[in-house]
């Protein structure tokens, strides 16, 4: 007991002053890294990137420069870092191997945000899943549903598939098939489907709307329509051109053929 009363006499001093060192450091090192974080994101803004681009690497900036200060204050305690970060390096390994996926999700977050192959608002079809986006996560992305289901799809899946971003583009043809008979006119088929479009004030003239024989199937001639319009109006137009032309067909007095089978039916008599 007396033995280590003395050392503490002896030491006591050095190590106070080694603690208070790295204690100043740290909070100090901690200011500095927030105000370095604060900078990088005012840079980040100053250069027109995106909010949530602006936010995670502001984090991620923080969180890099608050390691080293921690570190250089426990240097000063006269810890070996070396070794410390190797023990934390095994450690996170560890960790890594068994958050494989979830590190998998982070990582393609991250791409995500920074690629940018869609934005909040934008209707895709990616992971499997289709939607509005609402929210784009480090882990999983949120989107709802056109009959407003809540869906949430890992960033895995999404950065690791086909991602159709409907919203990307300002334009948009709609693509719609009419059968007529054939004995039907092409001609004035064709100029009924273009009056519609000509006379649709959502439908594009550049390009131009066209109306062409697509196929000669078995039970009709089918008619391509393919008019672009603004992105917001493609569902209203592919619904009452639906109907349009099915009503204006009615009085033109041109079917819209359907599958149909005949059965003849041979009586045999008994002899």
């Amino acid at each position: 007991m007396e033995n280590i009363t003395n050392w503490i006499s002896e030491n006591g001093t050095d190590w106070a002053i080694k603690i208070a060192i790295a204690i100043v450091i740290f909070i100090v090192g901690k200011i500095v890294a927030r105000m370095l974080a604060n900078l990088v994101k005012k840079a980040l803004e100053r250069g027109g990137t995106d909010a949530m681009l602006v936010g995670f690497l502001g984090n991620i900036s923080y969180g890099v420069l608050l390691v080293a200060v921690a570190l250089a204050a426990i240097d000063t305690l006269g810890v070996n870092v070396t070794s410390l970060m190797a023990i934390l390096g095994a450690a996170g390994l560890a960790v890594g191997l068994a958050l494989k996926d979830s590190l998998g999700n982070f990582a393609a977050g991250v791409m995500i945000i920074i690629f940018r192959p869609f934005k909040i608002g934008d209707y895709v079809d990616a992971g499997g899943a289709a939607g509005t986006i609402d929210e784009i996560g480090l882990f999983a992305t949120l989107m709802h549903t056109p009959d407003n289901k809540r869906i949430i799809v890992p960033n895995g899946a999404i950065i690791n598939g086909n991602i159709t971003n409907v919203s990307a583009l300002p334009t948009r043809r709609v693509d719609l098939v009419f059968g007529i008979a054939y004995d039907d006119n092409i001609g004035q088929a064709r100029d009924i489907i273009m009056g519609l479009l000509t006379g649709d004030e959502r439908v594009l003239q550049d390009p131009a709307p066209t109306v062409t024989v697509g196929e000669l199937g078995d039970n009709s001639v089918n008619l391509n329509v393919r008019p672009w319009v603004n992105a917001e109006d493609y569902w209203g137009l592919y619904f009452d051109l639906l109907e349009n032309v099915k009503i204006k067909f009615d009085e033109a007095g041109i079917s819209i053929p359907f599958p149909q089978q005949d059965v003849y039916m041979h009586e045999v008599k008994a002899s």
